[in-house]
């Protein structure tokens, strides 16, 4: 007796659309084709808001676009090849994706895929088509990813498994700022115990930077930002002194005096 693989079909689902430059995202119906080769459909459970999304919405002129690149989901489908994930698996997605096999893939020190890396164009990797349409009328993606839809489509290779206990309704941060200001700090500078390092902004990176730091074993850790509120958060995850550049005429330097004894000493971000 023979045996039909079920085939993955168009799903029709709601996305946040943004027709134009600022214009407020609209709420629409969208249809989603399925995972094509070495790709992979997403249920998408929860994404965040990063500024890069805004800046994009902004001022780019791909239009209409879904936007959003940081998302926590569970694989709905895969296109064929796909060997590494399975219906029912949970992932996030990554908006520089890895193929394994270029020369930045196998090196120890970049992330930036040449066959997967930051996708400007609105289209997927594979074959520069989108997998988003309105009524017959394509719809670009965001980064590769386009998380402020129910359903996505992703390259397998923009995509990690993650453990099926892990909460995704917290872990879509990962997806982007947590683990560029921890991969900043951990990878990057390759702080040392003892170190000082300065932080810039203490957004969602810069408040990663600090966990990476304390994580690495820095003796003090100062944070600099414009906003007096973020002080007694930025404490919590690890800023041993706050600055505001608002409430000093002098550098740096002169307000928390610190010397530079070697070239891994200090970091800044």
């Amino acid at each position: 007796m023979s045996t039909s693989i079920k085939q993955p079909q168009v799903i029709t689902c709601k996305a946040a659309v943004a027709w134009g430059a600022g214009q407020p995202l609209v709420v629409e119906e969208v249809e989603v084709n399925p995972p094509q080769p070495e790709e992979i459909r997403i249920k998408v459970v929860c994404t965040s808001l990063c500024r890069s999304d805004i800046t994009a919405w902004e001022t780019q002129a791909i239009f209409p676009r879904i936007f959003g690149h940081e998302a926590s989901g569970i694989v709905e489908s895969v296109g064929p090849g796909v060997t590494e994930f399975n219906e029912g698996e949970h992932v996030l997605t990554v908006f520089i994706g890895e193929c394994k096999t270029c020369r930045q893939c196998k090196s120890d020190k970049s992330n930036t895929c040449e066959v997967l890396g930051l996708e400007r164009r609105g289209v997927m990797h594979s074959d520069q088509q989108t997998r988003f349409s309105i009524k017959g009328k394509p719809v670009y993606h965001y980064c590769a990813v386009s998380s402020f839809s129910e359903y996505t489509v992703v390259h397998s290779g923009c995509a990690v498994k993650v453990s099926s206990i892990a909460p995704l309704e917290k872990i879509c941060l990962l997806s982007c700022g947590l683990s560029a200001g921890l991969g900043a700090a951990w990878n990057v500078a390759d702080i040392s115990k003892g170190s000082t390092v300065v932080i810039f902004g203490l957004g969602t990176v810069g408040l990663s930077v600090a966990q990476g730091a304390k994580a690495r074993g820095a003796s003090r850790i100062i944070g600099v930002d414009t906003n007096p509120e973020k002080c007694e958060k930025a404490k919590a995850f690890g800023v041993t002194e706050f600055l505001n550049p608002n409430d000093n005429n002098e550098p740096v330097q002169q307000v928390l005096p610190f010397s530079l004894v070697s070239s891994n000493s200090l970091a800044t971000f």
